[in-house]
């Protein structure tokens, strides 16, 4: 039997390397928005953990979004939390739990997956990664194989990700 359905081409990934209490994360969600606003599902954007170790909350922030993404609403949960980092600084893991609760998600399962851990290898093996390719800090951005640094400057970073994007959309339809 023959498969009638048509195959899905592969499309750009933009690797955001992100640390939840990062206010240099939360100034870069205004171009992530744009980035998917351009480019809708021509482009995947994934979210990468780098927890950072000036701030205490940011691993279990880390594990926090993995949840949200189990449930379903990963990208509304990381919009959230980076929209008051000053909240996530003061109010910590019961913070976390809160956002989940005003999103609609399981709060509940939210707090069990923070006792648990279940999400803590996925983070650590995104921060080991991140090493390894050479992320220093947040946000940093992986396209087409090249590494752009947002943690010092946010500046031109949005129009450097719209060429490689479509210079690899180009040799895609080629």
């Amino acid at each position: 039997m023959s498969d009638s359905s048509p195959v899905r081409a592969a499309v750009p990934v933009l690797d955001v390397w992100c640390e939840l209490q990062c206010p240099d994360c939360r100034t870069a969600l205004d171009d992530l928005r744009a980035l998917r606003d351009r480019y809708g599902d021509r482009l995947e954007l994934r979210l990468r953990h780098f927890p950072l170790e000036k701030h205490k909350h940011a691993f279990a922030a880390a594990q926090a979004a993995e949840e949200a993404a189990v449930q379903g609403r990963m990208w509304p949960y990381v919009e959230a939390v980076l929209g008051r980092v000053e909240e996530l600084d003061r109010g910590g893991e019961s913070f976390l739990v809160e956002v989940a609760r005003e999103l609609g998600l399981d709060a509940e399962e939210f707090d069990t997956a923070l006792i648990d851990g279940r999400h803590i290898l996925i983070v650590d093996a995104d921060q080991a990664e991140g090493r390894a390719i050479g992320v220093t800090g947040t946000p940093t951005y992986v396209v087409g194989g090249e590494r752009l640094d947002g943690g010092k400057s946010q500046a031109g970073l949005r129009a450097r990700i719209e060429e490689i994007v479509d210079r690899l959309s180009a040799g895609q339809k080629a």
